[in-house]
C-alpha cells in the first residue's frame, strides 16, 4: 500500500481537530499537580502567665500601653480581690448578663487568697476566672502585690482591655452595665483618689523608719487614698513596669497601726508619674463616719433599700489634689461631677434586700 501523500495527511488531521477539541472539553483532564493538600496541625494554647511575680511583671511590662487593636471595642477589665467565695456573686451576675451583647466588653479576674476555702467555688460568669494568687496579710505589701498581680494578668490576657476597676468582694454595682461601661470607656485618665496634706500622712510616711523611703520618694510626693481604683491600660502598664517606688514600698513596716501600703503605693506612684493623667478621685463609694478598727460602715439587710441607693447616688466623690497644693482642689470639683459607680461595704446578710431592687433601682438608670 503506498504511503499517503502529505497533503491528503493534512486534510486528514484537520477533519479530526474538532472532535478532539469536543472531546477533552466534555471529558477534562485532572490537573492534580495543583491539588494541595491542607494537612491539620494540632492548636498551641499560649503558654500560661508565669506564677513568679519578678517574670509575671516583666512579661506585662511588654504589653502595648494602648488598647488593641485599633478599631475594636474596648473592654473593662472587672479585677476582684477577695478572700471569700463572692457573696454578691448573683448581683454580679445580673449586672453582666442583662443583654448578650455585654458578654464581649468585660473581662473578669479573681486573686482569690488560697489560704482561705472557697465553698460554694466560683460559679457562673466567675468560672475559671481566679488567676494564680498569693496569700494576702493587712498591713502588709501582699495586698499590693496582689492588686498588681491582677493587673498583670488581665494585660497578658486580652489586649482589648482598656480600664481596670478594681473590686472587693463587700462592693456591689450602683448602675446598669451599659450605664458603667459608658462611663469609663468615654474617659482618658483614670479614677484613682490622690490625697494630700492628710493628717496620717506624715506617720505613715516614716512608718518603715524615718528615712526609709528617701532618696526616691521624698516627702512631698507621699499620697494617700483610697485602694479601690479605676485605672486606664497605660497606667495598668506603668504599675506592672515599677520596680523603683514599688522596693520602696516593698519594706516591712516597723509600726502596724499606721502600715497600708495598698492606700498609699497606688497614689504616689501615679501622682509622681502622671498626676495629669488621673482624676483625683474613687468611683466607689464608702462611708467612713462608721469607722471601726481601720474599716469603713458596714450596711446590714435592715438598711438596705431604695432610698439607700438614691442616696448613693447623689454623693459625689471628694477630689484630691495632684498639683501639690492642699487636698481640697476647688477648680476639680466645680469641673467634674463624676458619679459612683460602686459601692462597699455590705454585709453578706443584705444580699436578698439587694436582689429584690436590683432590676427596679440598681440597674435602672
Amino acid at each position: 500500500m503506498l504511503a499517503p501523500l502529505p497533503f491528503s495527511l493534512c486534510c486528514a488531521l484537520l477533519l479530526c481537530l474538532p472532535l478532539a477539541i469536543i472531546f477533552t472539553i466534555t471529558n477534562p483532564i485532572p490537573i492534580t499537580t495543583l491539588t494541595t493538600t491542607h494537612k491539620k496541625y494540632p492548636v498551641t494554647p499560649p503558654p500560661s502567665p508565669p506564677e513568679d511575680d519578678e517574670s509575671l511583671f516583666r512579661l506585662a511590662a511588654r504589653m502595648n500601653p494602648k488598647p488593641w487593636p485599633p478599631g475594636s471595642p474596648k473592654k473593662l477589665a472587672f479585677m476582684f480581690l477577695t478572700t471569700t467565695p463572692l457573696p454578691f456573686a448573683p448581683i454580679w451576675e445580673l449586672f453582666f448578663n442583662q443583654t448578650h451583647t455585654n458578654k464581649n466588653l468585660f473581662n473578669i479576674y479573681i486573686h482569690a487568697d488560697p489560704s482561705f476555702p472557697y465553698d460554694p467555688p466560683f460559679s457562673g460568669v466567675f468560672t475559671g476566672r481566679v488567676i494564680h494568687s498569693k496569700p494576702t496579710q493587712r498591713s502588709t505589701p501582699s495586698l499590693v502585690s496582689a492588686a498588681r498581680r491582677l493587673l498583670a494578668h488581665a494585660l497578658l490576657d486580652d489586649p482589648a482591655n482598656a480600664m481596670f476597676p478594681l473590686l472587693s468582694a463587700s462592693c456591689i454595682p450602683l448602675h446598669s452595665f451599659n450605664f458603667t461601661y459608658q462611663t469609663l470607656i468615654r474617659s482618658k485618665k483614670s479614677f484613682i483618689e490622690i490625697l494630700n496634706n492628710e493628717p496620717s500622712a506624715y506617720s505613715r510616711y516614716v512608718v518603715r523608719g524615718e528615712e526609709a523611703m528617701l532618696p526616691e520618694i521624698p516627702f512631698e510626693d507621699f499620697r494617700l487614698g483610697s485602694q479601690f481604683f479605676v485605672l486606664t491600660r497605660r497606667h495598668a502598664r506603668l504599675v506592672v513596669k515599677d520596680e523603683r517606688v514599688w522596693d520602696k514600698f516593698n519594706l516591712p513596716c516597723v509600726r502596724w497601726d499606721t502600715c497600708y501600703p495598698e492606700e498609699n503605693y497606688f497614689p504616689t506612684l501615679l501622682n509622681m508619674k502622671d498626676p495629669n493623667g488621673c482624676v483625683p478621685a474613687t468611683l466607689t463609694h464608702v462611708d467612713w463616719t462608721g469607722l471601726s478598727d481601720g474599716h469603713p460602715h458596714t450596711y446590714q439587710a435592715s438598711e438596705v433599700g431604695p432610698e439607700l441607693i438614691l442616696s448613693l447616688r447623689s454623693d459625689r466623690p471628694r477630689y484630691g489634689d495632684t498639683g501639690g497644693g492642699n487636698v481640697t482642689n476647688s477648680s476639680t470639683r466645680t469641673k467634674r461631677d463624676d458619679p459612683f459607680l460602686f459601692a462597699r461595704k455590705f454585709s453578706p446578710e443584705s444580699l436578698q434586700p439587694l436582689m429584690r431592687i436590683a432590676n427596679e433601682f440598681i440597674f435602672r438608670d
